[in-house]
């Protein structure tokens, strides 16, 4: 590959140096912030050599290259474009940047909401599974296990706003304790629980704005926003403290007065305002799917998909947990099923239809992952490229939904789509299960009559990285006893084996870079799966890429988006061009510490030239260890 030559066609192809604001590079793929996405030519930039995909995110132009390579073009690239070298920092915050507000701020919304919806999703599946135990044997109701399960399964949404006021404190950067007690004041015993009222509990009045505005003691119990807004006006008080108070002072006199003027506020003003506020948007997007014969669940299921191309959708996840705080039923989720379940089925017609190879190998894969509720791989890499297929997932998502609508199909928790949702909505099975079949029926048939391969697609050639002969470090021992060919690929980590079509990134799960699976790290430690050469070792340490000495090679990637972490929690113990043994430790990280960023620590392994291989199949599921049998390969 002439890496000089695919830089100069990406830079002519995203509209020159005067069209570039920011460039960086992670392990695989060009990080670039562009002036004017509309003279980027994106058919063209996907047709030149080298490059192995292209999309847009968070504000970022992200050419797909693959590990060993993309360092090599990207030092070409802004040599040509005559730029200094940005860091991934200066590169986000430049996207951030050029991002409208109104995204900017649904994005906060996700950032808060998403590392709590394991805790929702655990209690809502186990809240679903007791629900349909319960109508099955209803003498069960009165076991005191059941009793036991039961009072577990309503917690996370009984405690929501303390969930809420530490996950907000961590995205606003207050302090995380500070932001427990403003969840705890709003849901205080003193104060009457806001479920009660609506049976009839009487409340008083807490306090009287001069007469005019009576504000009574009533709980926050099932709101969201407002503890999203207390700790965000905690945040800047606290900030704004820490800057002026003398630091022999600070330690006390900054969280005294910050949960002082906070809890005031909260109780008087932000409290009262915004529950009203969101129960006025709660009931407006109850009202809009429930418009007799499923009319607005239509519209809105037509609609979902392009609220993910635009990255809005994570304001669906407030509406659903207020659902579910309300009542328990959230009627969001089933609409959200049929349109990740159409875009899934509509990528599964052109993987079947088409006859290019290229794009067989990227909408199969990902159409099975939009089956298990992760659709960025089809929408991004298939349907909004081809147009016509995400049409037709819009159509089919826009029926499924209809029919979600007029069986009253529920869900018991949030987080979950596709196949999965079956576990959540135990309540209305049958009515989950014709949404399910409408939604994907539609959107296949549609997608088949619509969708042709494009003239002009052409196959990419794979990019092979050169190797390098270096001395060999010592073997370590975790090898004894274990047998080896050079067939099979061994697992560098030990955890728990994920596929790859379940891993939580676009780019992985397509399978873009190469086949492979994934594994879910139980200790912070990479080895080496066979005697190989390190190729590529990223400065941040999140990323390795290896030449077996059978040929393979391999990318191991520790975690989804880590470099973003600028190598916080890595230390590497090889270097570029050193030759490894089998087992030999490679890269250690500090999971505890990477998970608590707000990062997943999820590890793909990828084949990068799998195109030498003629099957490529996971050979392990559940718990593995360090060297065991990860992958099979046949050639010939």
């Amino acid at each position: 590959m002439d890496h000089k030559q695919c830089a100069s066609e990406i830079l002519d192809a995203i509209g020159g140096r005067e069209n570039l604001a920011s460039a960086a590079h992670c392990a695989t793929r060009l990080r670039l912030v562009i002036a004017d996405n509309d003279k980027v030519k994106k058919e063209t930039l996907e047709n030149i050599d080298g490059v192995k995909g292209v999309f847009e995110a968070a504000g970022q132009l992200q050419i797909i290259i693959g590990t060993g390579t993309v360092n090599k073009v990207y030092d070409q690239f802004i040599d040509l474009a005559g730029v200094e070298a940005a860091s991934k920092d200066d590169v986000k915050a430049a996207a951030a940047a050029k991002v409208p507000w109104y995204k900017r701020a649904i994005k906060t919304l996700g950032d808060i909401f998403v590392p709590i919806i394991p805790a929702i999703v655990a209690t809502g599946l186990l809240c679903g599974l007791l629900g349909g135990l319960s109508r099955a044997f209803p003498s069960i109701s009165d076991h005191y296990i059941y009793n036991i399960l039961d009072l577990l399964s309503n917690t996370a949404l009984t405690f929501l706003p303390i969930l809420i006021a530490v996950s907000a404190a961590k995205i606003f950067g207050a302090n995380i304790y500070l932001g427990a007690v403003v969840g705890m004041l709003m849901i205080h015993p003193s104060l009457v629980n806001a479920w009660n009222i609506a049976g009839g509990a009487e409340t008083k009045t807490l306090w009287s704005w001069c007469g005019l505005w009576d504000i009574q003691n009533t709980g926050y119990q099932g709101h969201v926003i407002p503890v999203v807004i207390a700790v965000l006006v905690l945040s800047v008080i606290e900030k704004w403290l820490h800057k002026h108070v003398h630091e022999m002072f600070d330690l006390f006199v900054t969280p005294l007065v910050s949960v002082l003027i906070t809890g005031f506020l909260t109780l008087t003003v932000i409290g009262p305002v915004f529950s009203q506020a969101e129960s006025w948007v709660l009931d407006g997007a109850k009202w809009l799917i429930t418009i007799p014969l499923g009319i607005g669940s239509f519209l809105m299921g037509a609609a979902y998909a392009p609220t993910v191309v635009a990255g809005v959708h994570h304001m669906y996840n407030a509406i659903e947990l207020s659902m579910l705080a309300d009542n328990g039923q959230n009627i969001w989720m089933p609409i959200a099923t049929a349109a990740n379940v159409a875009q899934g089925a509509a990528a599964l017609a052109v993987g079947i239809k088409s006859r290019n190879k290229k794009i067989k190998s990227m909408a199969l894969p990902s159409s099975l992952s939009a089956f298990m509720g992760i659709t960025e791989p089809a929408i991004f890499g298939v349907n909004v490229r081809f147009v016509k297929p995400l049409i037709a997932g819009m159509i089919g998502g826009a029926c499924g939904a209809a029919v979600a609508s007029l069986m009253n199909v529920y869900a018991t928790a949030n987080g979950v789509t596709g196949l999965f949702g079956f576990l959540i909505t135990t309540e209305s099975f049958l009515g989950y299960l014709l949404t399910f079949a409408v939604a994907a029926g539609v959107a296949f048939i549609a997608s088949w009559l619509m969708y042709k391969d494009p003239v002009t697609e052409g196959a990419k050639a794979e990019t092979k990285p050169e190797t390098a002969a270096k001395p060999a470090p010592a073997e370590q021992n975790i090898t004894a006893g274990k047998s080896f060919d050079d067939t099979a690929v061994y697992s560098p980590l030990k955890g728990e084996v994920v596929l790859m079509q379940d891993v939580p990134d676009e780019t992985f799960a397509a399978e873009v870079l190469g086949k492979g699976a994934a594994v879910e790290p139980s200790e912070g430690k990479v080895v080496a799966p066979a005697d190989a050469t390190v190729e590529t070792l990223f400065d941040t340490h999140h990323a390795i890429g290896l030449t077996l000495d059978n040929g393979m090679e391999m990318l191991i990637h520790v975690g989804i988006n880590t470099v973003e972490l600028g190598g916080e929690g890595y230390e590497a113990h090889v270097a570029e061009g050193d030759k490894v043994k089998r087992g030999q430790t490679l890269i250690t990280f500090d999971k505890a510490l990477i998970q608590s960023k707000g990062y997943k620590t999820v590890t793909p392994v990828i084949i990068t030239n799998a195109d030498d291989y003629d099957e490529i199949n996971t050979a392990a599921s559940g718990s593995i260890d360090l060297l065991d049998k990860l992958l099979e390969t046949k050639k010939g």
